[in-house]
């Protein structure tokens, strides 16, 4: 499991940040999950669109914390 906190940035910044640390993490492995932290309202309905456009798996937790779940 790893832990991305993107507490007090805005949108756009949390998904960008989701995809670079998916990206840039070597060796990521498959199947992980990612528990994002932001306090952005935008973030859920961005985690939403971003899933359909790359099949990664999203669940809203609370109002603060998402789950990505790569497969």
């Amino acid at each position: 499991m790893i832990d991305l906190n993107c507490m007090g940035e805005r949108c756009p910044l949390p998904i960008i940040h989701l995809a670079q640390l998916i990206r840039d993490t070597p060796n990521f492995a498959k199947p992980c999950t990612i528990t994002l932290l932001s306090d952005d309202t935008a973030t859920w309905p961005d985690l939403q669109a971003w899933s359909r456009m790359t099949g990664y798996e999203v669940h809203k937790i609370d109002e603060l914390t998402f789950e990505i779940l790569a497969k």
